[in-house]
C-alpha cells in the first residue's frame, strides 16, 4: 500500500479514474487496464484505493473482486470538489510527443480544456499531433496525470480544430496570446487576470500577421513572457502556471504586478 503523506479523502492512495460518476455505497467496475495496474501494485481483494471520475468528483473504496479483465471497487466515501477558476489553452498541433507532455503537465496544473490550433506554420510539422488516435492518447495522458496529481478534474479536451473555427468555439473572458511584442504577462504594466482566461499559444516560429490579426480582432491581447524564445510546450505551462497563481490570489483574481 502507498503511504498516506497528504490530507484530505483519497489523499496518498493509489488513484484510479473511472468511467463514469460514482456515488456513496455503489460499486465501480474498472477496466483491464486498472486491473493490471492492481496487479503491478500487488494489490488484493480488500485493498483501499482512491477513485476519480474527473468531474469533481473524488472517493475511496475497498477492491471487493480483481480479474485479468476487471476490478470491482466497493465505494466507501465520496467528496465533491468545486472546479478551478476557469483557465482556456489554445495549443498548437505540433510534435506529438511535446503535445502529450504538454497535456500531462498542464493537467496537472488544471487546466479547464485544451483545444488542438491548425496555425499555418504547424502544417510544416511532422510527426504532428492530430486525428482521432492522438486524441485518445491525449486523453489517457491526462488521466494518468490526474490520478498522480491527485486532482478532481479532468480538462475538457476539444478536437483540432483551424484558427478562425477555434477563435469562434473559445469562451469569453480575458483573452490572451503570446506575443514577443506584447505587454508583459506579469509584472509593470500587466492587467489583473480575471476568470476566465483564454490563452492562445502559437507554433514554433511565431504567428503570422494575419493570424495576429484575427485574434485581434476577436478580443485577444498580445501578452509576453519575456524577452527570451520559448519553446511552445514551455510557453503554454509558464503562461498557465501564472494565471492559476493569480487566479488564486483572490477570489476575483488578480495580478502579479
Amino acid at each position: 500500500m502507498v503511504g498516506r503523506h497528504r490530507e484530505g479523502l483519497a489523499a496518498g492512495l493509489p488513484q484510479f479514474i473511472t468511467p463514469e460518476p460514482f456515488a456513496d455505497g455503489t460499486t465501480v467496475v474498472l477496466d483491464e487496464q486498472a486491473a493490471r495496474h492492481m496487479r503491478v501494485l500487488r494489490l488484493e481483494s480488500g485493498a483501499q484505493v482512491g477513485l476519480r471520475d474527473g468531474q469533481g468528483a473524488v472517493g475511496e473504496g475497498l477492491v471487493v473482486r480483481l480479474s485479468k479483465s476487471q476490478a470491482h471497487v466497493e465505494v466507501q466515501r465520496v467528496a465533491q470538489h468545486a472546479p478551478l477558476p476557469a483557465v482556456h489553452l489554445l495549443v498548437p498541433i505540433a510534435d506529438r510527443d511535446r503535445m502529450l507532455w504538454l497535456a500531462e503537465k498542464a493537467t496537472e496544473l488544471g487546466v479547464t480544456s485544451w483545444r488542438p490550433v491548425m496555425w499555418r506554420r504547424s502544417r510544416s510539422v511532422s510527426p504532428r499531433g492530430e486525428g482521432v488516435s492522438f486524441q485518445a492518447k491525449v486523453r489517457a495522458r491526462m488521466e494518468g496525470a490526474l490520478a498522480q496529481s491527485e486532482g478532481a478534474w479532468l480538462p475538457q479536451a476539444f478536437p483540432e480544430a483551424p484558427l478562425d473555427r477555434a477563435v469562434l468555439a473559445a469562451p469569453p473572458g480575458r483573452r490572451l496570446v503570446l506575443d514577443p511584442a506584447g505587454v508583459p504577462l506579469i509584472g509593470e504594466g500587466a492587467a489583473p487576470l480575471l476568470e476566465p482566461v483564454v490563452i492562445a499559444v502559437g507554433p514554433e516560429g511565431g504567428v503570422e500577421p494575419d493570424e495576429l490579426a484575427l485574434l485581434h480582432d476577436a478580443g485577444f491581447r498580445s501578452v509576453s513572457l519575456g524577452s527570451t524564445i520559448l519553446r511552445f510546450e514551455t510557453a503554454a505551462l509558464v503562461s498557465l502556471g501564472i494565471a492559476r497563481t493569480c487566479l488564486s490570489a483572490t477570489p476575483t483574481g488578480g495580478s502579479l504586478a
